[in-house]
């Protein structure tokens, strides 16, 4: 299998942190809705995150195999074959833990990737006219309950934080990039100048 060359060809699963242990497991931060599928996959891919340091040295995609892993301290340590000491370990960290995009978990006909909605645009819908919100910069799971879409306003340039509850939902178009939710009068002008 030949790796996917384009940065959106992947799934992001972990971030390396650190050498854990003295076999060369490395912890690290989970970046999947679905740590259990862990379990799944022995065939791994190391990419570079091309917003850190390392990226000036961008080095190729490297398929690893995956011996073991364990939740562990709300992260999880993960131990490659191709790792076997910390010195080995150390060398990892920084790097993402990855899966081409074809071999993501397939999702039931009402669920969506959290990360296929990051620069889609959000239309309020409430009304007559869809009324654009702006483009979704980031999705805020740690906030509560429901996730927080981080929405840019194309006018002021605020944050504006939208609940992504079903209740407001109407449809996702992800070719066409863009959201429809029926937003509560107010909720997008909640951080307006002016207002408290």
């Amino acid at each position: 299998m030949t790796e996917p060359e384009p940065q959106n060809e992947w799934v992001w699963l972990a971030r390396i942190r650190r050498p854990q242990g003295r076999k060369g497991e490395v912890f690290a931060d989970i970046l999947t809705d679905f740590p259990e599928k862990f379990a799944e996959r022995r065939r791994l891919w190391l990419i570079t995150d091309p917003d850190s340091p390392q990226a000036k040295s961008h080095a190729a995609p490297r398929e690893v195999d995956l011996r073991a892993h364990w939740l562990h301290k709300g992260g999880i340590v993960l131990h490659f074959a191709q790792s076997d000491s910390i010195s080995s370990a150390e060398t990892l960290s920084g790097l993402i833990v990855a899966i081409p995009l074809a071999d993501r978990t397939p999702l039931d006909e009402d669920e969506v990737y959290i990360a296929d909605l990051i620069g889609c645009t959000l239309f309020d819908v409430a009304g007559a006219m869809p009324i654009p919100v702006g483009q979704i910069e980031n999705v805020d799971r740690t906030a509560g309950p429901v996730a927080l879409l981080v929405v840019r306003s194309p006018h002021s340039g605020e944050e504006i934080l939208v609940p992504f509850a079903k209740s407001y939902l109407r449809t996702i178009d992800l070719a066409a990039k863009r959201v429809e939710m029926a937003l509560p009068e107010g909720l997008t002008t909640l951080n307006e100048p002016g207002r408290s």
